[in-house]
């Protein structure tokens, strides 16, 4: 029986229609990738543009605040420098003192609760998880005059402690859930094999289970130091003397009934923005592993 062949000049046509049809699926992709990245692109700078107006506010004279020019005519950089003669160092100082200090108790608080939610099926758990979650419903503007009241009561208005308290407790909720996710989604096993190498329960943790932890403990970190940094109402409420003020309520001084002094503003704000930047992107990638933990179990 004769076997019908396809002529040789139709071979290489079918050949250059498969790489023809290969280069465009390979083109696809690239293109499609170019356009999300040109996306991020456009999406980044729309939420940087507001920073670039603010520190180019800053660098203006009080006379060229109302020009239409987007960049300033004259480069007044005193503005910066003049930050540290104004007595506004001492109240970075004290942003600097409530911020880590509410971090620090948090963590201290978190770790062993999230833990313990993490690993034993108590009666109630899903109850007080959820629990944690709702507390996160409350703001501290709905609260400030029991705040108040309270510190008031205990003679601690004015002071950087009752700052310190107040930001951890209304962060506490929100490092509890994260960690308590990502201690959950930690095997079981790794820790049964510290106990079978002769580790107790303390020591199974802080040599396995806290390491392999640590982006959800620098995710909770960096949430909490950020909060208690930007927290306003309540600083505002709790300190009457300008020294105890942290810098976001100090700043408010620049802002009078009948002119704002927008250039120190922006100043003091710009500066008080830097060493949250910094931090942010020395620990970024970190937070993204916390942020993407496991659910909880």
């Amino acid at each position: 029986m004769a076997v019908k062949t396809m002529p040789a000049q139709a071979q290489p046509h079918h050949h250059h229609a498969r790489a023809r049809r290969g280069g465009v699926a390979r083109a696809m992709p690239r293109l499609k990738t170019v356009l999300i990245a040109a996306t991020a692109y456009v999406v980044a700078l729309l939420f940087l543009f507001p920073y670039v107006v603010m520190l180019l506010t800053s660098l203006r004279s009080q006379e060229s605040l109302r020009d239409v020019t987007f960049w300033p005519d004259e480069w007044v950089w005193s503005n910066l420098t003049d930050f540290w003669g104004s007595g506004l160092a001492g109240n970075l100082w004290v942003t600097i003192k409530v911020a880590a200090g509410s971090t620090v108790l948090v963590l201290l608080v978190a770790l062993p609760a999230a833990y313990y939610a993490a690993r034993h099926n108590f009666r109630g758990r899903n109850a007080f998880l959820i629990l944690v979650l709702i507390t996160q419903m409350f703001q501290p503007t709905a609260m400030v005059v029991g705040i108040y009241r309270e510190f008031f009561q205990f003679g601690l208005v004015d002071s950087i402690w009752a700052l310190i308290l107040v930001n951890a407790g209304f962060n506490l909720a929100f490092a509890v859930w994260i960690l308590t996710a990502y201690f959950s989604s930690i095997p079981r096993e790794l820790e049964e094999a510290a106990f079978i190498d002769g580790n107790g329960r303390f020591g199974a943790l802080f040599r396995i289970t806290l390491p392999l932890a640590m982006p959800g403990v620098i995710t909770a970190l960096i949430f909490t130091f950020i909060a208690a940094w930007n927290e306003f109402v309540v600083a505002l409420t709790l300190t009457t003397t300008t020294a105890n003020q942290p810098l976001p309520v100090a700043l408010n001084s620049f802002i009078g009934q009948y002119q704002v002094d927008w250039q120190n503003l922006f100043a003091g704000s710009v500066i008080a923005t830097i060493p949250v930047i910094i931090l942010f992107a020395l620990i970024e990638r970190k937070v993204v592993g916390g942020l993407t933990a496991g659910s909880i179990k």
